[in-house]
């Protein structure tokens, strides 16, 4: 860390402007800490001033092993968020530079994107653009949009996000099918049972696996696509999937 009149600062750095609440917040919480600067920077200066930071925290850009290689000091790169696709994980293995992230499951971020993800779907059904326009020029009954009621929705991966998005859609009366890798993941990774997890009889109507992928899209209304990015997803919805809509 650095020393400073004999004070040791740890200095953290946001990468990027986005999310500002992230860093505002952060800023603000820190002041009682004078010995924790917190900086943020646009995105193309990152390469130039890594170098002076202990901790970053990455949002929306490629942390390559480039720019690795300009943290001399780093200690910890935080992922904002749970996906850590954007990160060279071995190059900071490699520089010994610890790579976490945020849990979906403990911090809300799951619920907050089952949440934005059944937004989506209503303003799509309803076509919101649309009718904010007819709202404007006083027109009503324009246009006629769709209900969720009756629906399949396909939840193409069952995870955090997805049992979380399973909840919301429930009382929508929709039908709801589900790939996921392992369906006792859940149970193995906590020793609880399928209900304690969640993932019960009342949230899915039909489980499927990876295999069943394009099966289960030729028969959604609405997919929604919940896996992380990872080397086995990451062209999954740029091959010959064929849905029904």
């Amino acid at each position: 860390m650095a020393d400073n009149g004999g004070e040791h600062i740890t200095r953290v750095l946001f990468c990027g402007p986005q999310f500002p609440a992230s860093h505002n917040y952060t800023i603000e919480y820190m002041q009682e800490y004078p010995f924790v600067q917190v900086d943020v920077v646009p995105l193309e200066d990152v390469p130039d001033v890594i170098g002076n930071y202990h901790v970053c925290v990455v949002k929306a850009m490629k942390f390559d092993s480039n720019v690795i290689s300009r943290a001399k000091q780093m200690k910890l790169i935080m992922q904002f968020g749970v996906g850590v696709e954007g990160i060279d994980i071995d190059a900071a293995t490699k520089s010994g530079i610890r790579v976490a992230r945020i849990p979906s499951s403990v911090t809300g971020n799951a619920a907050s994107c089952a949440e934005m993800a059944i937004f989506l779907i209503l303003g799509l059904l309803r076509k919101q653009n649309d009718m904010q326009i007819s709202v404007k020029q006083k027109k009503l009954g324009e246009p006629a949009g769709e209900t969720l009621l009756g629906k399949t929705v396909f939840i193409l991966g069952f995870g955090n996000i997805g049992v979380e998005l399973a909840k919301r859609l429930r009382p929508f009366g929709v039908k709801i099918i589900g790939t996921k890798r392992s369906w006792a993941s859940h149970l193995n990774n906590s020793g609880q049972s399928d209900v304690q997890n969640g993932v019960d009889d009342d949230l899915i109507d039909e489980k499927g696996a990876h295999g069943d992928i394009q099966k289960f899209a030729s028969k959604a209304d609405i997919v929604v696509c919940c896996l992380s990015l990872n080397s086995e997803t990451v062209r999954l919805l740029q091959s010959d999937l064929k849905f029904s809509f």
